[in-house]
């Protein structure tokens, strides 16, 4: 089973990625935000995890998770990377932070993504461009990192499906 994990914090746009390209209604566990800063940003956040699919050219149907972008929730980042191939981890640019958001989730994902490989979409960057994919390839670079970094916007299914193709032809080099 291919198996392709989406993460990044809460209001990334990683429910949102998944709905605009899955051939099922997705599957999502979204409940009301109970703690501030959830409330402040969005209604309801995913506790537990997102999931649809969509079929590739080629015939292979390609399952997609999304995690919940609480830390508190991270038992579920585990739980969900097992007999993944991949990480699209997902940054929303209107974060205070984002860059550093981003620094987090590669560290919290390292061990997976050694193991696999990971791109890297930025969404929300029309709404907040006090960051530039240019401070995040910096970022990038100061932790030794080379990553795919893209400007996405998660409603968009083209945007998303660039994300997907760029992992598989980064899986498909490590192969070879």
């Amino acid at each position: 089973m291919d198996k392709i994990i989406f993460t990044g914090p809460m209001g990334a746009g990683k429910t949102t990625a998944i709905a605009s390209i899955s051939e099922i209604p997705p599957i999502a566990t979204e409940v009301r935000c109970s703690d501030e800063e959830g409330q402040a940003r969005k209604e309801t956040t995913t506790v537990a995890m997102d999931y649809g699919y969509f079929t590739l050219d080629d015939s292979v149907r390609v399952h997609l998770y999304g995690t919940p972008g609480q830390e508190r929730f991270n038992y579920m980042w585990t739980i969900l990377t097992q007999g993944g191939i991949g990480l699209v981890l997902l940054l929303d640019n209107a974060r205070p932070t984002p860059v550093e958001d981003m620094a987090f989730y590669l560290d919290a994902f390292r061990e997976f993504i050694e193991t696999t490989g990971v791109v890297i979409g930025v969404t929300r960057m029309d709404v907040n461009n006090q960051f530039s994919l240019d401070d995040y390839r910096d970022k990038l670079f100061e932790l030794g990192h080379i990553y795919p970094l893209f400007e996405v916007d998660a409603r968009q299914a083209e945007d998303v499906k660039i994300l997907i193709h760029a992992l598989l032809a980064i899986l498909q080099a490590n192969m070879e």
